[in-house]
């Protein structure tokens, strides 16, 4: 994802005007290279290094969340994020006019929908962040249970009832699983012909 950012944006400075439009589907796609210093409509752009420390933190976050998980689709999910955050980052860090306030490349523009031009990275943002709340919203922890597998518990009393309750389900479940055949062992009944 970062890497797609990046090629994205450096065939972009490499190929298209500065400020003009590029219609691709006429209207309802264009490119339309600019170097932003702000965020999201430009705002904040006399306060880049901001963003450049906002980023970082966010980028740390994500990658320390990634570390226990053991849900794919949450895997995928702070990729996308984290490939979308670093992707606006290294235009922070690297970029004109120096380190730490760079202008990060924007390129894509439908001004049918929005007034706002931008790039790869920010739909794997965008994406991203709304993964994240689908899968809030649906349950899906880190570990890859959801929430309707865990019982809140407040007190003692409460969890041993809850410990109990499982056990009682274990038992049943034992019970209700077929006894294994025994086996015959073959060189066994051999020997005793």
């Amino acid at each position: 994802m970062l890497a797609a950012d990046q090629f994205v944006k450096y065939l972009t400075v490499a190929n298209l005007p500065v400020q003009e439009p590029v219609p691709v589907l006429g209207e309802f796609l264009q490119l339309y290279f600019i170097r932003n210093s702000g965020a999201a409509f430009s705002l904040g752009s006399e306060v880049t290094w901001i963003f450049t420390i906002a980023l970082s933190v966010v980028a740390v976050v994500i990658i320390w969340k990634a570390l226990g998980l053991r849900s794919r689709l949450w895997a995928v999910v702070l990729g996308c994020l984290l490939g979308g955050v670093l992707g606006n980052l290294t235009d922070r860090l690297f970029r004109e006019p120096g380190f730490g306030v760079g202008h990060v490349v924007d390129m894509i523009s439908m001004p049918w929908m929005l007034p706002a031009i931008f790039n790869v990275a920010d739909i794997f943002i965008v994406t991203g962040m709304i993964s994240v709340a689908l899968l809030v919203v649906f349950g899906l922890r880190f570990d890859g249970t959801r929430e309707r597998d865990h019982v809140v518990v407040e007190t003692e009393e409460e969890a041993e009832a809850v410990a109990a309750a499982s056990e009682v389900h274990d038992l049943d479940a034992d019970e209700t699983r077929p006894e294994p055949e025994p086996q015959i062992d073959a060189d066994a009944s051999a020997e005793g012909r």
